[in-house]
């Protein structure tokens, strides 16, 4: 039994023209939430939106309906990510993790959990905005394979499989580089006074 993704894509395969429109409709808000992460660049994460799409209709026959199209969809936006910021990759880096972020829906969102609500006492507050400015400078400084699966994996919902697919890696090797962020992300943050017991309590990150 074929996903919808799949069978949207079959769809294409056969000349189907709607069925590129529906994925137009459907996936166009998540890739501009990717390329608002990593660009921070509103026109220019439009442009990549439209190339991107234009890339998987020209591509649709170099995909097999096996489950896996969101990995397959964020491989090419990944790779165009790579395109764009090969020569200024650390700029990038260090703009990535700064202010608020666009969703899938368009709506703003804190690109870190940690920060607390209003109704967190004062020091609740200042010690969550202290681990978010932790996290975001770790985070800039991880190499570029781990928190591009960090980012996939967390903030765009793909599964490890699906990560692994839109990386180019195998699974195994996915599953190593999200280890290496959590575990790097704990040993660092245990050592600047969050203790142990935090992460128990935010098993998002």
């Amino acid at each position: 039994m074929y996903s919808e993704d799949d069978q949207r894509m079959i769809r294409l395969q056969a000349g189907d023209s709607t069925a590129f429109n529906e994925m137009v409709s459907l996936w166009q808000g998540a890739l501009f939430g990717f390329f608002m992460r990593n660009m921070r660049d509103e026109h220019l994460s439009e442009d990549l939106v439209q190339e991107t799409l234009l890339r998987l209709y020209r591509n649709c026959w170099d995909y097999i309906p096996k489950g896996l199209f969101k990995g397959f969809l964020f491989r090419i936006a990944r790779n165009l990510v790579i395109d764009h910021s090969r020569r200024a990759i650390h700029d990038v880096l260090m703009h990535s993790f700064r202010g608020r972020n666009l969703g899938r829906d368009g709506e703003e969102f804190d690109l870190l959990q940690f920060v607390p609500d209003d109704s967190a006492s004062p020091f609740d507050r200042a010690m969550q905005q202290e681990l978010a400015s932790a996290v975001r400078k770790i985070l800039q400084e991880l190499p570029e394979e781990q928190r591009q699966t960090f980012l996939l994996h967390h903030y765009e919902s793909l599964t490890l499989s699906e990560v692994a697919d839109a990386m180019h890696t195998s699974l195994p090797t996915a599953k190593s580089r999200l280890r290496l962020v959590k575990e790097k992300l704990k040993n660092v943050l245990v050592c600047r006074g969050f203790g142990y017991e935090f992460f128990s309590e935010n098993e998002s990150f």
